[in-house]
C-alpha cells in the first residue's frame, strides 16, 4: 500500500464517498498507486451536512457557464477576505494544464467545454474531443460490459470465477474453502482480494501479460494477486479483482478486451471517442492531453500504459462519460436499455456492502446518486450522476491535482443547477487556503474553526492530516512535519496521527524519529499493518 492508499484507508471511517475522493486527489502529488479512484466526486468546501442552495430560474446555459468560469471558488475565511478564484486562476493554482467538463441536466448533456492547453508549454487548446485517461472510471464501464455478458448467459454473477477462467485461476487458500470469489464480489470489491491499484508502465518499459500481473512476475510492478480475507465479508477496494473480471470476460468470449468493450458497450451507447486500447493507436494518440504531475512537470511519454484495462485503461472524454451516466440512469427507469435491462441496472446500483454497488459506488445520504472517480499517472477524473433528478457532471483533467481542482467546479455546477445534494462528512478548505495564502494562513483558519466549535473530532484530525499529506508530497516536507506534529498534540490517542508523522520523518531521512512514531502508532493500534511494514523496512535499512 502506498502512502496515499494508507492515508485513505486510515481516514475512511465516517467520511462520505465524496470526501474520500477529494482526499485521494489532494494527496496525489505523491507517487501514488494509480487506477485507484474510489467513489463519486470530491469533497466540497461548504459545511458538513449542508445542502446546495436553489439556483435562479430561467438562466441560459451560456449564463451559467460564465458564472462558473468567473467564480469557480468562493470560500469564506472567517473575518478575513473570502478566497475567490476564477476557473483559470484555479487551474493555475493547482497547475492543471487541461480541464474538460460535461454538465448533465434533466437526463441530457446541457453543455460541454474544454479549458486550457493539452499540456504545459503546448499551444494546442483543449476541446470537447480531447482524450483523457479515466483511471478507475474504467471500472463501472467495464462492469456494464460484464453484466451484459451475464444477461447474455455467458457469465454467472454468483458463480465461482474459477469455473470459467481459463488462462489463470484464483489461488485457493484457507480463505476460499467455503466462500468463493464471484463476479459480483469482484465488481463490488468484496472478493477479499489484494492489490488496490496500479501505477501503469512507462511508454518505454516492457508491459506484462495479465497472467504475469496476477502472479506478480516481472515485468509486473505490483504484488501477486491473492485472497487474504474471506470473500463476502469485507468491502476493500481492489483493482486487482477488477483485472480478474477483465480476464474472465476475455476467456468466455475469446475476444481482446478493447474490441469486446467497443462491441458490447461503447458502440451501443454512442461513446465514439472512447477506447480501452493500451497503448492507443496513432490516430487516437494524437487527440490526447498530456499527463502532468502535481508539480506541473509532464509524465514521460505523455502517459503510462495500463494493461489492467478494466481497472484503469479507458481513454475517453467527459461528453462520452456523460452519455454513459445518462444511459445508466435512464436504464434504471426502463427508458433506455441499449446495454442492460432495467432489472440488471437496478441490481448494478444496489449496494452490496458499504456503498459499493456493481462497478459504481452509491450514496445512502443522496438517494439516486451513483458515480466513481479515477486517477492514472498524471490524469484524474470524476463522474457523478443522480438517476432520480437527472443531474450530473463529468470532469477530466491531465493532472495529479485534477480532482482537487474539479472539486470546486463540481460544487459550482451543483449550485448553478440547484442540486439537492447533501455533502456530508466534509473537510474544511485548508489545502486551497494553504496553496493560495500559505500554510500559516491554513493553520490560522484551522484554529478559528476549532475555537468556534465548527470543526471537531475525526474531521478536525482528518483535515490536518489532509493538509499535511498535501504539503508532504508537494515539496514542503518541513511544513508537513509541523502540521503532523500539531495533529499529534491535538489527538495524542490516535494511532493514525503518529503513523502519518512517522511517514513524514521517513521521507526526510529521520529514521529514528520515524521508527519512534510508527512504534507509537502500533502501540495504539496493534492491527496497523502499514506501521508493521514500514517499521520492517526502516529497521532493515539501518
Amino acid at each position: 500500500m502506498t502512502s496515499v492508499q494508507s492515508f485513505l484507508e486510515k481516514q475512511r471511517v465516517g467520511w462520505s464517498a465524496v470526501t474520500l475522493a477529494c482526499v485521494a486527489s489532494l494527496t496525489c502529488s505523491a507517487p501514488v498507486m494509480r487506477g485507484q479512484g474510489h467513489a463519486t466526486a470530491a469533497a466540497k468546501t461548504i459545511p458538513a451536512k449542508a445542502t446546495v442552495a436553489t439556483a435562479p430560474a430561467a438562466m441560459s446555459a451560456d449564463e451559467r457557464i460564465q458564472k462558473i468560469e468567473a467564480t469557480a471558488v468562493d470560500i469564506p475565511t472567517g473575518d478575513k477576505e473570502p478566497l475567490r478564484l476564477s476557473l483559470a486562476q484555479l487551474m493555475e493554482l493547482y497547475k492543471v494544464p487541461a480541464l474538460s467538463i460535461a454538465v448533465i441536466d434533466d437526463f441530457k448533456i446541457a453543455w460541454a467545454k474544454g479549458y486550457g492547453m493539452i499540456g504545459a508549454g503546448s499551444n494546442a487548446p483543449v476541446t470537447t474531443k480531447t482524450l483523457f485517461q479515466a483511471g478507475s472510471i474504467s471500472k463501472p464501464v467495464a462492469a456494464t460490459g460484464a453484466l451484459y455478458l451475464v444477461e447474455q448467459g455467458k457469465l454467472s454473477i454468483d458463480e465461482d470465477v474459477n469455473v470459467k477462467l481459463k488462462r489463470w485461476k484464483v489461488p485457493e487458500s484457507e480463505f476460499t474453502k467455503e466462500q468463493k470469489v464471484t463476479l459480483r464480489r469482484l465488481m463490488s470489491h468484496t472478493g477479499g482480494l489484494t492489490v488496490h491499484g496500479f501505477p501503469g508502465y512507462d511508454v518505454d518499459a516492457p508491459v506484462p501479460t495479465l497472467v504475469q500481473i496476477f502472479n506478480g512476475e516481472k515485468p509486473a510492478n505490483t504484488a501477486p494477486l491473492r485472497v487474504d480475507v474471506v470473500p463476502g465479508t469485507l468491502e476493500r477496494y481492489s483493482g486487482g479483482g477488477v483485472t480478474i473480471e477483465q480476464q474472465l470476460m476475455m476467456d468466455v468470449t475469446g475476444k481482446a478486451f478493447p474490441e469486446l468493450m467497443r462491441e458490447i458497450v461503447l458502440d451501443k451507447i454512442g461513446m465514439t471517442d472512447s477506447s480501452y486500447e493500451q497503448p492507443l493507436p496513432a490516430s487516437r494518440a494524437a487527440m490526447t492531453a498530456i499527463g502532468t504531475y502535481g508539480d506541473g512537470k509532464p509524465v514521460h511519454g505523455k502517459w503510462h500504459i495500463y494493461p489492467e484495462m478494466a481497472a484503469a485503461g479507458l481513454w475517453t472524454t467527459p461528453t462520452d462519460l456523460a452519455k454513459f451516466a445518462i444511459e445508466i440512469a435512464n436504464s434504471r427507469h426502463g427508458k433506455s436499455n441499449r446495454v442492460l435491462s432495467q432489472r440488471m441496472t437496478e441490481e448494478m446500483l444496489t449496494p452490496v456492502m458499504d456503498g459499493a454497488g456493481l462497478g459504481f459506488f452509491v450514496e445512502k445520504e443522496n438517494p439516486g446518486q451513483f458515480g466513481h472517480n479515477g486517477a492514472d499517472e498524471g490524469f484524474q477524473a470524476l463522474l457523478t450522476m443522480n438517476s432520480e433528478t437527472g443531474k450530473g457532471v463529468a470532469i477530466m483533467a491531465d493532472s495529479d491535482n485534477g480532482i482537487a481542482a474539479a472539486n470546486y467546479v463540481l460544487r459550482r455546477v451543483a449550485q448553478e443547477y440547484a442540486w439537492n445534494y447533501n455533502f456530508e462528512g466534509e473537510m474544511p478548505a485548508l489545502v486551497i487556503i494553504a496553496r493560495a495564502r500559505g500554510t500559516q494562513a491554513a493553520l490560522d483558519r484551522y484554529a478559528e474553526l476549532r475555537e468556534s466549535g465548527a470543526l471537531e473530532g475525526e474531521h478536525a484530525e482528518g483535515s490536518l492530516n489532509q493538509l499535511g499529506y498535501t504539503l508532504l508530497y508537494s515539496g514542503h516536507e518541513k511544513e508537513a512535519i509541523t502540521v503532523f506534529q500539531e495533529n499529534v498534540q491535538e489527538f495524542p490517542k490516535s494511532s493514525n496521527v503518529y503513523d502519518s508523522l512517522g511517514e513524514a520523518y521517513a521521507k526526510v531521512g529521520e529514521k529514528d524519529l520515524a521508527i519512534a512514531n510508527y512504534e507509537k502508532s502500533l502501540q495504539l493500534n496493534p492491527k496497523n499493518q502499514n506501521a508493521v511494514e514500514r517499521l520492517k523496512k526502516l529497521r532493515e535499512a539501518k
